[in-house]
């Protein structure tokens, strides 16, 4: 299974945008150490919000392509709807209901058979969730403290289409607004890219 693994914080550093959630990642961040430093023309900026945005799932090129060719189906706007189709990933879904602290744990957390959605077990980061689906520790994660103690040191941190449960478990339990997802990035460019490059 092809995954991104280079370094984190070079790679935010790189991208002008801290794309792995972690608070020191922009520490060592610069003037003229990212992309957005430099005067790009506009194809530049839009493979730059790609990338981003790419980097920020931690998704291949091939699987981005694939879910923006599925968005651009959609009634929706096309940029919009990419985004939120990234977001319902259960390796990022994990993250964002606090089971993980970053979305490479969380995938890591999947790929080991950590997690249960609606009481079975699933080992696809890329597994996508539904409304009303429900996320949970399988009994063996429920042994490992780094889990415990990652949920309960974000148990006050949520987002509107997240309810959280004591007791290990968080439900997908609203539709995504674009404008509540936590990603600062210009969706439109990333259209008007593959718009002139596919």
């Amino acid at each position: 299974m092809a995954k991104m693994m280079g370094p984190r914080f070079k790679e935010s550093r790189r991208l002008g945008l801290n794309v792995c959630g972690h608070p020191k990642a922009m520490k060592r961040a610069v003037k003229g150490t990212a992309r957005s430093d430099k005067k790009l023309t506009e194809y530049g900026k839009q493979l730059l919000e790609k990338q981003r945005l790419r980097a920020y799932y931690g998704v291949m090129e091939k699987q981005f392509v694939n879910y923006f060719l599925e968005a651009k189906k959609s009634k929706e706007q096309t940029g919009p709807a990419l985004v939120k189709i990234l977001e319902t990933r259960l390796d990022n879904m994990t993250y964002r209901m606090g089971f993980a602290s970053s979305i490479r744990q969380a995938r890591q957390m999947v790929t080991h058979g950590h997690m249960l959605v609606n009481g079975k077990k699933v080992d696809i980061p890329s597994y996508r969730l539904s409304v009303g689906d429900q996320v949970a520790l399988a009994p063996r994660g429920k042994k490992v403290d780094l889990f415990k103690d990652n949920y309960e040191t974000n148990f006050v941190t949520s987002y509107p289409y997240i309810s959280k449960d004591k007791d290990l478990k968080a439900t997908f339990s609203a539709e995504i607004n674009r404008e509540d997802i936590p990603v600062e990035i210009e969706d439109q460019l990333i259209v008007e890219f593959y718009s002139k490059n596919m």
